[in-house]
């Protein structure tokens, strides 16, 4: 039988990539995140009331792109073609300790929470939060953020495959290929997590409060 409830203790809430240079990229991102941004806020402030662990993936590029991954690849992540021959030079979207790299003022860490710099798409990969949640003796994953299709999905994985439950905040999510985001919410992570709205989350921990 399906788990319908969230022990607070074992469960941790993950916040990918809310950083100012993804989230304030222009007038249609910011729009584009403003439901998201709500949804996270009332998600954070959830787990904050039941003390639970929260942990901010965040990129973390160095100015000089001599951590990011250089793969050659067919387009980049907006399907934008890469030309044949020499392999592109990369640029760093979110350099490390710029304005771009902190995270937007409505989600700020605050000081007992977990800042996990990365320098891939997924959470896990060479970083820390293996470590800090087992520490915690944590093992369900509430994830939330963007891209759904890119950092979330690559996280997603790897939590499934490190034996990680899963929950993915479908509202606190974005993309800006909606079908991508679309296709990910109803065809792929409901094999790997259980995807519920922010306020199903929230009805989730709810009778640990009655207990």
């Amino acid at each position: 039988m399906q788990k319908s409830t969230l022990q607070a203790e074992e469960t941790a809430v993950v916040l990918f990539d809310f950083l100012n240079g993804h989230v304030r990229d222009g007038d249609s991102t910011s729009a584009r995140y403003a439901p998201v941004l709500v949804n996270a806020m009332r998600l954070l402030q959830c787990a904050r009331r039941r003390g639970m662990m929260i942990a901010y993936a965040n990129a973390a590029h160095r100015r000089d792109n001599a951590t990011s991954a250089k793969t050659l690849r067919d387009t980049d992540n907006r399907l934008r073609p890469i030309a044949p021959g020499p392999a592109a030079r990369f640029q760093p979207a979110i350099v490390g300790g710029t304005w771009e790299a902190q995270v937007v003022d409505e989600l700020a860490p605050q000081s007992e929470e977990y800042v996990i710099p990365k320098y891939r798409w997924s959470a896990f990969y060479q970083t820390c939060l293996d470590l800090a949640l087992r520490s915690r003796q944590v093992s369900t994953i509430v994830l939330c953020g963007g891209s759904t299709d890119v950092g979330i999905a690559s996280t997603a994985f790897a939590a499934r495959d490190m034996d990680y439950h899963i929950v993915i905040a479908s509202d606190a999510c974005t993309s800006p290929e909606q079908d991508n985001h679309d296709q990910f919410m109803q065809r792929i992570f409901p094999r790997m997590a259980r995807v519920r709205t922010v306020a199903q989350i929230e009805s989730m921990l709810t009778p640990l409060d009655l207990a």
